[in-house]
């Protein structure tokens, strides 16, 4: 069941979609500056000579591995970005993946890059959780 979109309703989400990919190219850049750019001490904030303490390593290894989690979860949503982008030109935006009925307005409204209905996203979490 294809979904019919005003021409200004499809302007409307691709710039939506860009705007969201400027911000969260920017957000990946923060945290890669902040996690890859500093030394370990920089990171601790010692300026001593002193060696850095193990404990202390083990919570900045920690804070990096997480933060390039964060990094490697939003280069994610970049790909679902461009994806959405390219529906939007293929004239293909708005349907659900799996039962191919439209989503809805108010899902595209909060997720502008969602290939999938609210019911359909839910049983594909349920299934992935078993």
């Amino acid at each position: 069941m294809k979904r019919k979109f005003a021409k200004k309703d499809l302007t409307d989400y691709r710039e939506k979609l860009l705007n969201l990919k400027d911000d969260v190219l920017a957000q990946m850049k923060d945290i890669s500056d902040i996690t890859l750019m500093k030394s370990q001490k920089d990171i601790s904030g010692d300026m001593s000579g002193y060696s850095i303490h193990m404990a202390d390593m083990a919570t900045d290894n920690y804070e990096r591995e997480f933060n390039l989690g964060i990094v490697s979860d939003e280069r994610k949503i970049i790909l679902e970005i461009e994806d959405a982008v390219k529906r939007i030109e293929d004239k293909a935006y708005g349907d659900c993946h799996l039962c191919k009925k439209p989503i809805a307005k108010t899902r595209l409204s909060a997720i502008p890059y969602a290939r999938y209905c609210r019911k359909c996203k839910e049983q594909i979490e349920k299934e992935n959780k078993v």
